[in-house]
């Protein structure tokens, strides 16, 4: 980005036009993403593992659909990821005792220590990033990123809303499965 282009949309926070949030921050998270791959290589992780692993440190025990749910992915989708993160020990499954039927999945010390491993280092990348923001922007960027992401969905995308859009993929799914597909 040029600095006349930086100076152009710094601008247009003192009530100038600016571009809707999707528009800067698609790009900005594919971006990030695809930052992300060479790192998640390197700890032989895809996208999609590391999102698991991630998901399960928020709520460490959760049924598979709720998983799925969680991460914007089909169930029949995430399956294989589970399988392999249970081949290598870094999950477990068992049966629900109160509904044999469903499967709760929880992280294992070695997938904590990996997912962490991974986390560090994609965290550290991301330095680079942040140090071109003043402090107090850098502060406020990720206090507001941290509010934005905490949001339910139904705040996000109101029940009207998201049935007439329920054909289309979302930036950051979307993005991650094209990650995957890839690696």
């Amino acid at each position: 980005m040029t600095e006349e282009r930086i100076a152009r949309e710094g601008a247009a926070h003192d009530g100038e036009r600016r571009p809707d949030l999707a528009a800067m921050m698609v790009p900005l998270g594919r971006a990030l993403m695809a930052a992300e791959q060479p790192v998640l290589r390197e700890h032989g992780l895809t996208m999609w593992a590391y999102v698991v692993l991630s998901r399960l440190d928020e709520d460490p025990v959760r049924s598979q659909n709720a998983l799925a749910r969680a991460v914007g992915a089909d169930k029949t989708r995430i399956i294989g990821v589970l399988d392999g993160l249970q081949e290598r020990g870094l999950i477990e499954r068992r049966a629900d005792p109160d509904d044999r039927r469903v499967r709760l999945l929880s992280m294992t010390p070695a997938g904590r220590r990996l997912r962490d491993a991974a986390r560090r280092d994609i965290q550290q990348r991301e330095e680079r990033l942040l140090e071109r923001l003043t402090p107090a922007d850098r502060e406020g960027f990720l206090r507001a990123l941290r509010t934005l992401h905490a949001l339910p969905r139904d705040v996000l995308v109101p029940e009207t809303e998201s049935e007439a859009g329920a054909g289309a993929e979302s930036g950051a799914g979307a993005g991650a499965e094209e990650s995957e597909a890839s690696s």
